[in-house]
């Protein structure tokens, strides 16, 4: 069997609050509870399960893959929510995208200040 990832711990301040930004954001289904956590379930059988933690975040940075329309869709929600996006990981280009790789990008931070990436090609 090849080695998966098959999911990873989000901590957050409020796990409600993370995980509805990124279903919202993402356009995923309600994130489940399977405590202690909420299990948001990607389109590759992986779920980030987010976590109250009691204490500092350390911010993280999690990339997402998607379809051109996904992307459309995920900056369509962020400028409606008037999110402050960037085109860059170092939070330098704020309200541009990037064209990397032939396709398209975006970043975004959530409530606990992790960066949310959202990218067309790899």
């Amino acid at each position: 069997m090849p080695i998966e990832l098959n999911h990873t711990i989000v901590a957050a301040r409020d796990r409600k609050v993370t995980a509805g930004f990124l279903t919202e954001l993402l356009g995923l289904p309600e994130a489940e509870v399977h405590e202690p956590f909420l299990a948001v379930q990607l389109g590759n059988r992986v779920t980030l399960d987010v976590m109250t933690a009691a204490g500092p975040i350390a911010p993280q940075h999690y990339a997402f893959l998607v379809s051109e329309d996904e992307f459309d869709a995920i900056l369509g929600r962020i400028r409606a929510q008037d999110l402050t996006y960037w085109a860059d990981p170092f939070s330098q280009q704020a309200g541009r995208i990037n064209h990397w790789n032939g396709g398209r990008g975006v970043y975004v931070k959530d409530p606990d200040g992790h960066s949310i990436e959202a990218l067309t090609r790899p």
